[in-house]
Order: C-alpha cells, then sequence, then structure tokens
C-alpha cells in the first residue's frame, strides 16, 4: 500500500486547465483515468485526508504509484481523450460495461454490390446499415420473413449466391418469391440496390408511404379485376402490417430517441437503453457493471454515454438522448454527441407525457435487470470462493489463488506441437490474457519436454518484464550519490525515491500547457528521466505472475514444469497437475496424489480451466494443420499477394487449373505481369505433384477446391 504523500505532485505544478489524468500503480500499469475542468482542483481532492476519501478512491489513491496528467484546451477535448484512454489501458478502477458484442443486429450490407440482409454480431463494419440490437436473433429472422414478401432482398450466403451463379439455378426462396434472384440475372444490380434501399428505409421508420402505396395498387388491381395480384398486394400489405405491429408505437411518429436508465446500488448498477425509431421502439439492450470507483448516477450515464456513441456516428446517433440525470458537464457531453452525429444533439431529462411515461418503463426494466444480476451473482461469487478455498486448502497455499494459469499441449501423432496457456482470475476466465505457443525446442513427441520448454519461455519473459521495470532487483537502493555510470542502469522511472528498491518511481507532472501527443511530460529536474516509449500502462504480456500454476497431465508433467521454474530461480509460485484419468491432483515431489471429493467445488473449478486450456490448445492446433494442408505453391512465389493469388484462382478456377497453364495464359490474368508468371509456373514446375486424396470412408478420390486445398 503506498503513501499518496509519496507522489504527490508540489504545489504549483498542476495546471488550472481543462485535461485529463492517469493514476499508475507500482508496475506502470494506468489504473484510473479521469478528466476535469480544472486538473488543480480535481487532483488537489485525491491527496486529501484519507479518512475523508469514499472508500474507493482511498483504495485507488492507496494502490497508485504516480499521477500524471495531460492539458488540453476544451472540455470537449477532455471527454474524448478520457473516453480513448480508458478503450485503451483498460483500468482496473475505471466504471466499465459489459461490451454489447453479443446481442445480434439486423444488417444490410451496402457495402456488397448486391446487399444482403442478415443477422450479424460483433463490430460494426464500414458500409454496413445496422437496426436494432434485438433481445434475440428469432426476432429479427420473423421480421424479415415477413418483410422479403415486398422487399425481396438476397438473404444468401456468398457461397450459396456464387453456385447459384454458376449453374444457373436460384435457391428456394427465389422460386417462392422472397428473393429477387439477382444472382441468375432476373433484376439488375441497380433494381436489387433500390429494393435494399427501400428495406432499409421501412426499417428506419418511414412506413407509412410504402403501405399506403400497396393500399393504392391494390384498389387499382381491383379495378382492373386483376383480382389474383390485388390478392397478393393484400397480403404484403399485411404482412409489413404484422412487422411493424412487432415494434410497438411509444411516441410521436417522428421520434427518434434513445432513452437511458439506471438502476444502482452501493456494489452495482444497471444501465438500460431504448432504442426509438419513428416513434418505435426498434432495439433494446442493456449492461451491469461493478462500481469499481466512486461515481453518482451521473457520472454513470455520462460513462453509458461514452460507450454507447463512442465508435459511432451519423444517424446511429439519435436527435435526442433522454436519461434520469445530466453529466457533470451537459455541454460539453451535448457538443461531443452533435459532433459524432454532426447536427445537433439533444441530452435532456424527460419531464411530462409520453416520453416521461416510457422512461418509467426503462427504469423498471433496469431495476428488474440488477436483480435478476443480484439473484445469479450471489450463487457464483459464493461458489467461486468455495472453490478457490478448497484449492488453497488441499495444496497447502497460504492464500486462496486468484490468478491461475493453465497450460496444455497438443499435436496429432507428434506433428504441429503446439501449446496454450489459459488464466482464470478470481475463478472466471480472463481470455485477453490467452496465449498460444509453438514448440520450438526439438521436433516430434514429448510432453514433458514440451511442457518444460514451454513454462520456462514464459516465465523467461516474466522475468524479462521485471528486469526492465526493475522491480526484480533484490540489492539496496544507494542512499548517498549515484556513481558515475551507473545512471543509465537505474530502473526507469521517474520524481522523488520511494520508499523501497521495489516500488516505482512517482511519473513526473505535466507542464502548464498543451503537450501534443504525449500523455504527459518529464519534470525539467536533470535527475529526472522519462519513462521508456513502450511502458506506458497497457495491459502486457506475460507481465503478472500467477499464485498458482496447472498442468495438463500427472507427476511427470508437474516435475517439468517444476523444474522449469526451478531453473528461472522462481520458487514463490505454486505448481501442480491434474491428470484426466481419475481426476487426481499431483504435486511436485509429492509420490501420492492428492485426490479432491467428486462434488468438491475445487475440483469442479480445477477441471474446468483444464478443460478450457485443452480447448484453446486443440483449436490452435487444428488451425496449424488446417493451414498447412491449404498451403500450395502459390505461398511461395516471391511477391505474389493475396490478392492476385485469389485473382489467378477466380480465372483459372482451380489450383488444378492453373498448374496445367502456360505462361502466356498467366498473363492474362489482371495484374500479373510476365515476370511473375514465370515465377508461378516455375513454383508449380518445382512442386512435386500431390497424390491424390482419398476419403477413407467412401473411397472417392477428393479433387483440390479453388482455394489449393483438398476438400
Amino acid at each position: 500500500m503506498a503513501d499518496p504523500s509519496s507522489y504527490r505532485p508540489k504545489p504549483g505544478q498542476i495546471p488550472d486547465s481543462p485535461g485529463v489524468y492517469k493514476f499508475r500503480d507500482e508496475h506502470r500499469r494506468v489504473i484510473y483515468v479521469g478528466k476535469a475542468k480544472n486538473l488543480r482542483q480535481r487532483l488537489a481532492s485525491y491527496f486529501q485526508d484519507l479518512a475523508g476519501l469514499h472508500p474507493r478512491t482511498r483504495t485507488m489513491v492507496t494502490t497508485a504509484a504516480s499521477v500524471e496528467w495531460t492539458v488540453v484546451s476544451t472540455e470537449v477535448e477532455a471527454l474524448q481523450l478520457e473516453y480513448s484512454w480508458i478503450k485503451e489501458f483498460d483500468p482496473r478502477f475505471n466504471v466499465k460495461y459489459r461490451d454489447d458484442k453479443s446481442y445480434p443486429y439486423l444488417a444490410v450490407t451496402l457495402n456488397e454490390d448486391f446487399p444482403r440482409v442478415q443477422v450479424m454480431r460483433g463490430a460494426k463494419k464500414k458500409g454496413v446499415r445496422y437496426f436494432g440490437p434485438y433481445g434475440h436473433a428469432w426476432a429479427i429472422r420473423e421480421t424479415v420473413d415477413l418483410m422479403l414478401r415486398v422487399f425481396p432482398v438476397r438473404t444468401c450466403s456468398a457461397g450459396v449466391f456464387k453456385n447459384a451463379e454458376r449453374t444457373g439455378r436460384p435457391c428456394l426462396l427465389g422460386y417462392i418469391g422472397k428473393c429477387s434472384a439477382p444472382c441468375v440475372g432476373r433484376v439488375t444490380p441497380e433494381e436489387h440496390r433500390d429494393l435494399a434501399e427501400d428495406f432499409c428505409d421501412f426499417m428506419a421508420g418511414r412506413t407509412g408511404t410504402y403501405i399506403r402505396r400497396l393500399e393504392k395498387d391494390m384498389m387499382q388491381a381491383a379495378e382492373d379485376m386483376e383480382y389474383e395480384r390485388a390478392a397478393r398486394l393484400r397480403d404484403d400489405a399485411g404482412a409489413l402490417k404484422r412487422a411493424m405491429e412487432k415494434s410497438a408505437v411509444v411516441l410521436a411518429d417522428a421520434t427518434d430517441a434513445d432513452l437511458i436508465a439506471v438502476a444502482e446500488d452501493e456494489l452495482e448498477a444497471a444501465v438500460q437503453i431504448f432504442h426509438v425509431r419513428g416513434g418505435r421502439v426498434r432495439g433494446q439492450r442493456g449492461w451491469v457493471t461493478d462500481k469499481v470507483e466512486a461515481v453518482d448516477t451521473a457520472g454513470l450515464v455520462e460513462h453509458a454515454l461514452q460507450q454507447l456513441y463512442g465508435e459511432e456516428a451519423g444517424d446511429s446517433v439519435p436527435k435526442e438522448v433522454l436519461v434520469p440525470a445530466l453529466p457533470e458537464d451537459p455541454d460539453a457531453v451535448s457538443e461531443w454527441l452533435a459532433g459524432r452525429r454532426g447536427s445537433q444533439v439533444s441530452l435532456r431529462i424527460p419531464q411530462r407525457g409520453d416520453k416521461k411515461d416510457l422512461m418509467v418503463t426503462v427504469q423498471r426494466n433496469a431495476q428488474q435487470a440488477l436483480g435478476l444480476h443480484k439473484t445469479k451473482r450471489a450463487s457464483d461469487l459464493t461458489t467461486r470462493s468455495r472453490a478457490l478455498e478448497e484449492i488453497a486448502e488441499a495444496l497447502g497455499l497460504d492464500t486462496a489463488p486468484l490468478r491461475v494459469e493453465c497450460f496444455d499441449i497438443s499435436h496429432l501423432q507428434g506433428d504441429d506441437v503446439v501449446a496454450s496457456m489459459v488464466v482464470f482470475e478470481d475463478g472466471l476466465a480472463r481470455k485477453s490474457e490467452y496465449r498460444r505457443f509453438q514448440i520450438k525446442g526439438f521436433e516430434g513427441q514429448d510432453d514433458v519436454r514440451s511442457m518444460h520448454e514451454v513454462i520456462g519461455r514464459r516465465f523467461r519473459r516474466y522475468l524479462q518484464e521485471k528486469e526492465r521495470t526493475g522491480e526484480w532487483e533484490e540489492t539496496p537502493a544507494p542512499t548517498g550519490p549515484v556513481p558515475a555510470g551507473t545512471a543509465d542502469r537505474a530502473p526507469a522511472s521517474v520524481g522523488p525515491a520511494s520508499a523501497g528498491p521495489t516500488a516505482p518511481f512517482p511519473a513526473a507532472p505535466a507542464p502548464a500547457g498543451p503537450v501534443p501527443g504525449a500523455a504527459g511530460a518529464a519534470s525539467e529536474d536533470p535527475a529526472v528521466r522519462e519513462e521508456p516509449r513502450e511502458d506506458d500502462g497497457r495491459p502486457k504480456r506475460f507481465a503478472y505472475p500467477p499464485q498458482l500454476v496447472v498442468v495438463d497431465g500427472g507427476q511427470p508433467q508437474v516435475a517439468a514444469a517444476k523444474r522449469a521454474l526451478d531453473e528461472l530461480g522462481i520458487d514463490d509460485i505454486a505448481v501442480c497437475g491434474l491428470a484426466k484419468r481419475l481426476e487426481e491432483v499431483w504435486l511436485p515431489d509429492d509420490d501420492d496424489p492428492v485426490v479432491l471429493p467428486r462434488s468438491s467445488e475445487g475440483l469442479y473449478l480445477l477441471q474446468r480451466i483444464r478443460d478450457e486450456a485443452h480447448r484453446f490448445a486443440i483449436t490452435y492446433q487444428r488451425a496449424k494443420r488446417a493451414k498447412r494442408i491449404r498451403s500450395s505453391p502459390l505461398d511461395d512465389v516471391p511477391g505474389l499477394g493475396e490478392t492476385r493469388k485469389h485473382a489467378l484462382i477466380k480465372h483459372f478456377g482451380s489450383v488444378k487449373k492453373l498448374r496445367q497453364a502456360t505462361i502466356d495464359e498467366i498473363c492474362e490474368v489482371p495484374g500479373i505481369g510476365r515476370r511473375t508468371a514465370e515465377s508461378v509456373a516455375a513454383a508449380f514446375a518445382a512442386a512435386a505433384p500431390a497424390a491424390p486424396a482419398v476419403n477413407t470412408a467412401t473411397g472417392e478420390i477428393i479433387e483440390e477446391d479453388d482455394g489449393g486445398s483438398r476438400t
């Protein structure tokens, strides 16, 4: 625990300008990012008597070992920089909402020649129009199924589309009228794009025009006694109305707004968002977060706005944002939102009418989400805590292993030997810390030797990180003047000396004035040096040691892991192995295993960690094997990139036909010159023709596909 006074900036060093500040811990990791209109006043509030601080703020300032800041010109710039740093550094004491990548969207790929309607998850792509998010993917499919009667836009995958182009026969949807079949030329690319644009207009809320047009055409067909066409138009209008009914009308017809509600207690907060477009609820999502910093409702709202709109632009940011409490600086936030949208955005609290009533509904959803989360988490926390305590007791550890790393080896009969490292913190998988290894020290199958190599490589990297930052040196810090020639060997740190050789020094504060492209600057004191650029507070690979290393295997693998740690001089990390046969836990130098009860939560957690390591390893091994099988002589042609490789394959149809082509025929491919064509021909000539692959189940000879692999 650090004393905040040891790194408190001197009076007058902190400017009274707007800016963003970072607190770092003793490992130089950024643990908190904040912004302020007046940096001097805000930072002074952190260095008061600890008893007067909020418990979470007290924990943060005592965990920190330095503070630095960057001055900006406006509050809007501070908001943007704070969001960027929170995304970049992932500080542990900042409120972090769960990313909404799991929510499905209805997407229209307008960036393709023939736009496609589909369900999409994950990060948003440029040129794709999104609607939602939806609570369930089936809700999207039901809506799309109704609308394809009127807007028969393509929904098939690229493979199905190309197959239909090649055979000249559309898929089933083309035969039943739910696809305009651009694959076989029933409509032109321009006509199909117009259909996709109409589909997007309808989903965006401009519904009345299309329904009125259908009803008008229906009446005209009836007058012309085209009763079958009139009946079809009647059914089309009914389908659109049913699609509209799935989105309840809640506000005036032209209202585009997002409503945000927050439910919170002392420890956690739930945020719910309703997306209203054209007066209808078009999407809903929510997050639950731990309140790891002292933050009120206004602060939670500001964090939610950053999460929602930090990477959005244009119409994705609505004209109106309704919130339960305004942020600390609502004008700056409104200006930031307007910059993301490109036009004015209203940020306000609804006071009366339909919007106030809808906000009550959103608030009720947030309360229910928080209650449901607490019901689930109470059990989860209790179970995980009990599991970690059981592991500590069974293995004789002093404390519960809050960080556990598990290693597994995978191969196929000695080929493509790889290893995996998975990380569990507080009983939960931390996938951003997972790592993969290729065995480089030898050829062939030897799980024990492979385990020794992987453990050695992982913890050698850990020691290199400690050596680079000066944390691992055990010699006492000199108290007198530093001898000449030794300054360059000192730990790269800044500020006054700290209490011990392993504690990093506080970072130097930034000068009063804008610092372009920097996150703070070094002091003008000649004895102070700036931290190396690569040590910037981002989460580092292999930088943090576990309390427990688990290996997938029995006594030989455990002994190999322990030997690797001993060779590196590491004696403060526990090691165990979990054998698959009887689920026995093996410890180094013990002839008998530790047998945990079958009902033990500790054994279940170890099994889950081991199984995750096995899954991660075998996934990597299969990917490597598939890549090796898919390799072709084209990979060895110098200067031939993926684009021109695809052009060659597309032109000839397969690697087999390309192999038979002459140099002049290869030169006919756009972008392929004679020199490159000669290199391609030479590569195929040098490659021995592979024996045909045979499907052992059917006896069928498997031909090469158009990617050069055998299928």
